[in-house]
């Protein structure tokens, strides 16, 4: 997080309700993020709307931040997701057209910018048809903690869900994951939704 320090997220916010332009601070700090996160599920040209949107909703909705929650990032990325999931068709139709050709339509963002662990070429197949079968619940979650880094805690912010309905959603996702890649590489799938560093 960037800024002037001890000014936290919610600080930041509860200024932009006097001074609207002080919300400049939220974007400087989380954009960047949110357009990667985008750029993966949808694509570089998606993710600028999705990043736009994005922030353009928090800033509406600014004056409803709990500001006991210190780190705005979980808000910021529930807000992205709700808006990737009003997507859904078109992150599906990729995943598949990826499962079915190994060509992914979303390259750019997916094989040029992703970890190389995520986007082995061996896995790209298999891998796009295993998130593409999930459920958008399933999908969200798995992505939010592969893809975003976010724990559990956070997802379950972001998500507005309890902790345990994120722990259930993930280990469904992962099964189907590790099915989906013939349990042949887990280094891969452990790297690909990290159980030890977010319980």
């Amino acid at each position: 997080m960037t800024g002037p320090p001890g000014k936290d997220d919610a600080t930041v916010i509860a200024a932009s309700l006097d001074r609207p332009e002080d919300f400049a601070e939220l974007y400087n700090r989380h954009a960047a993020d949110i357009h990667r996160y985008a750029a993966r599920r949808l694509g570089d040209a998606a993710a600028d709307d999705i990043t736009a949107d994005t922030f353009l909703a928090a800033f509406r909705a600014r004056s409803r931040y709990d500001l006991t929650r210190a780190n705005a990032r979980p808000w910021l990325y529930g807000i992205a997701a709700n808006l990737i999931g009003k997507q859904r068709r078109t992150e599906i139709r990729a995943l598949n057209a990826l499962a079915r050709t190994g060509r992914d339509p979303v390259a750019e963002s997916w094989v040029d910018h992703a970890d190389d662990r995520v986007t082995a070429q061996a896995a790209h197949r298999p891998l796009a048809g295993a998130l593409a079968s999930l459920s958008g619940g399933d999908r969200h979650v798995l992505l939010l903690v592969a893809w975003a880094d976010l724990t559990y805690q956070e997802v379950a912010e972001a998500l507005s869900i309890p902790v345990g309905t994120v722990r259930s959603r993930l280990n469904r996702a992962r099964k189907k994951v590790r099915a989906a890649l013939g349990d042949c590489d887990p280094t891969l799938v452990h790297d690909f939704a990290p159980e030890a560093s977010h319980g």
